[in-house]
């Protein structure tokens, strides 16, 4: 489980197919402290780290995730928000994060507004569903939805985060990993079954 807290970002070396499966070589500050067996979040998607050299880490994305979340297409020199699963003694500064990408959403429009950005998002509609003031996460960054739609919403990001994690790269047309709040999920399960 994450929080949607970015820690750092980090650069992916190397991609390499191995049968249905991607396996990732990403060089980031967060290196040295991972260890083999540890769940990171990889622009939103929960791997596990597989091996360890340095500041260089590896994971390995499998076909099912492929599908559901943009790692299909990263290649060497993207750049990537990471995040360590939440510590029992921590605090919850993000919203529940399960690291389990629902879809994916396209960039409609980024809008610079003085000191903060605006970020247009278009999703299917049946990928999930969003409320204003309500949390959802995008490449894995914890955000506040400003204006919902059946088919997209919008985020406000401030300079912080724009700073410190992949958004401030994103463009219109750009395919983001979304995350829709989890109590929103059972929600609306509980309501289709009615």
């Amino acid at each position: 489980m994450f929080t949607g807290i970015v820690e750092c970002t980090g650069e992916v070396e190397s991609v390499r197919a191995s049968e249905s499966n991607l396996i990732f070589a990403i060089r980031s500050s967060l290196g040295p402290e991972l260890k083999i067996d540890q769940s990171v979040s990889h622009n939103g998607v929960c791997l596990t780290v597989t091996s360890v050299d340095g500041q260089v880490h590896e994971v390995t994305a499998v076909a099912e995730t492929l599908q559901r979340s943009n790692l299909g297409d990263w290649k060497a020199g993207s750049i990537v928000n990471l995040e360590r699963c939440l510590r029992a003694d921590g605090r919850l500064d993000g919203h529940i994060v399960q690291g389990h990408v629902d879809a994916t959403g396209t960039i409609s429009s980024v809008n610079d507004r003085n000191g903060s950005w605006e970020l247009q998002i278009a999703h299917e509609p049946q990928s999930g569903i969003t409320v204003s003031k309500g949390s959802v996460a995008v490449n894995g960054v914890s955000l506040t939805v400003v204006d919902s739609r059946a088919d997209g919403f919008s985020v406000v990001i401030i300079p912080y985060t724009w700073e410190f994690t992949n958004l401030s790269s994103l463009r219109p047309g750009a395919v983001v990993n979304l995350e829709f709040d989890i109590l929103g999920k059972y929600m609306q399960k509980l309501m289709e079954r009615d």
